[in-house]
């Protein structure tokens, strides 16, 4: 194998891409708790909460009183999901570190989730990114259904190249392409990026991946094989997506770090605190989770023979 970086850089979503689809309000302790475990893991980028409407996504209406109530430690950068201009101010008062924001390559799948087509959200990404400038805050910029959409099928890779180029107008340093829905596949992976980077090779290209069709950690290697070096991923594979069909949680952290551990993948993450902080967000939100290491333990583990004997 060839190309593979030497340190991978991973953005803990959990808190705000998982979460958000439980049923059940996870009360904003339980949250904040989550959170700092998260934060004492070695993990440097940590997704927080997401400052929509609390009518569109109920379960982060917490989002000012679990960002005023965590403990933020030196070297780790706490983002959240923002949508519009408002959204951008509240983040802002909170004194987040990143704001992610994206518009979908899908216009079917952009006015569900944000109430707007992909040209009037660039539009309001412009506006945000003026506000932004000088804070000290940076704005990160998501393609969503980079790899197809639930609703229209396959996606325009022109469409989602004239996205990335108007992120990069407005100095927006780092892209990352989301599977959204889980339609990727390694060979789509490394097309779409092979053709961003022929074309546009400034802005700093990531992955955001589903494991809806179990291809998750497949398409991750394609990614790594590529060079590319920043990931997200959501604590023991916890999450989906409110308006993606039978959706499931992005690429499980804990399972990812021990598979870049395993290649002598460096990422300054402690994996035996990631895999407890797994088990506390499955005893958090009731339910087994999908994550396998958690389970199955590290594979480096040695198990007594004789005990196994004795069965």
């Amino acid at each position: 194998m060839t190309g593979l970086p030497n340190h991978v850089t991973i953005s803990e979503v959990g808190a705000r891409d998982g979460i958000q689809i439980e049923r059940e309000f996870i009360p904003t302790e339980r949250k904040i708790e989550l959170i700092d475990a998260l934060s004492a893991t070695g993990l440097s980028k940590i997704e927080v909460s997401s400052f929509v409407h609390p009518k569109v996504v109920p379960q982060l209406a917490d989002a000012e009183a679990v960002l005023g109530a965590i403990k933020r430690r030196p070297g780790v950068r706490y983002a959240a999901f923002v949508p519009n201009v408002k959204g951008a101010e509240r983040a802002l008062a909170c004194g987040v570190d990143e704001l992610k924001t994206g518009a979908a390559a899908s216009d079917s799948f952009n006015r569900l989730n944000v109430r707007m087509t992909g040209d009037e959200f660039l539009t309001a990404i412009a506006d945000m990114a003026g506000l932004v400038n000088g804070t000290g805050a940076v704005m990160i910029g998501v393609v969503g259904t980079a790899f197809g959409c639930p609703y229209e099928g396959d996606v325009s890779v022109d469409r989602v190249l004239r996205i990335i180029e108007r992120y990069a107008a407005f100095g927006i340093e780092t892209v990352h392409l989301a599977d959204t829905t889980g339609m990727a596949d390694p060979g789509k992976v490394q097309a779409l990026v092979g053709r961003i980077r022929d074309e546009i090779p400034e802005p700093r290209i990531g992955l955001h991946l589903h494991n809806t069709r179990g291809l998750g950690l497949a398409n991750a290697l394609a990614g790594l094989e590529l060079g590319i070096d920043e990931f997200e991923g959501s604590i023991a594979g916890l999450g989906g997506c409110p308006y993606a069909p039978r959706a499931v949680g992005n690429i499980c952290t804990e399972d990812f770090v021990h598979m870049l551990h395993g290649m002598g993948i460096e990422t300054d993450i402690d994996l035996d605190a990631l895999i407890a902080a797994a088990g506390l967000a499955e005893e958090i939100v009731g339910r087994t989770l999908p994550g396998m290491v958690m389970k199955a333990g590290k594979a480096d583990a040695l198990h007594d023979a004789a005990a196994m004997d004795d069965r």
